[in-house]
């Protein structure tokens, strides 16, 4: 048998060895898929709480509204990042995607601590604000585990870069979650406690997401 024959040989039998690989969806359908989650989560949220304390809150404060609209731009930004980063040869710049929106949603929460109280509205004390370090953690290690788990079948080069956009995404719709049963107005230790929780979010990510997408 020739050399040119027993190549192709080889080739054949490795070919007939190989399994058939499904082809990754578009990053903007698998962070549809995704969002589409925190959207489920939002309906049953608004079921059991209504919108009205939410509504009140920001027509007495827009600048609540704003925030949480910010934040809404974060998380949709940010999970698109994701899923773009995670694929081998994407540019950096889809990093910066989720910047403007995060730094409204920062400054416009900010405003809280600066205009007077909303009437009628509660001020948050630091027991209620735990509860929000509480709501945002709870609510992102499920987002952010779906997420990573829908992540790793890309095999990112950037793991730790891709890990800190999940982790945005994850504590800014947890942030937006969190506006549906938000009864209170924004205080300093309420900022304090969200600006917290968001940095542990992304900070584990970073840690521990990004060690678990390398090794996918």
């Amino acid at each position: 048998m020739s050399d040119l024959a027993r190549h192709e040989a080889l080739i054949d039998a490795l070919g007939a060895e190989l399994t058939p690989v499904r082809r990754l969806l578009p990053p903007w359908r698998r962070a549809l898929g995704w969002l589409l989650v925190v959207v489920m989560a939002a309906a049953v949220l608004f079921m059991h709480y209504g919108a009205g304390t939410m509504l009140h809150r920001w027509g007495a404060a827009p600048d609540l509204g704003v925030a949480a609209c910010a934040a809404v731009v974060t998380a949709i930004t940010a999970a698109l990042a994701s899923f773009v980063l995670a694929i081998p040869g994407r540019s950096l710049v889809w990093a910066w995607l989720p910047v403007p929106a995060a730094l409204v949603w920062i400054g416009a929460s900010g405003l809280g601590c600066l205009r007077a109280h909303i009437p009628g509205m509660a001020v948050m004390d630091w027991h209620g604000a735990n509860d929000c370090l509480k709501f945002i953690l709870g609510f992102s290690v499920p987002l952010s585990g779906l997420m990573i788990w829908l992540l790793r079948r890309a095999c990112p080069l950037r793991p730790t870069l891709t890990a800190v956009m999940v982790g945005l995404a994850s504590a800014s719709a947890s942030a937006c979650l969190l506006e549906i049963c938000h009864n209170f107005d924004a205080t300093a230790s309420d900022l304090l406690m969200h600006a917290l929780a968001v940095a542990i979010v992304i900070g584990a990510n970073a840690l521990m997401g990004g060690r678990l997408l390398l090794r996918a």
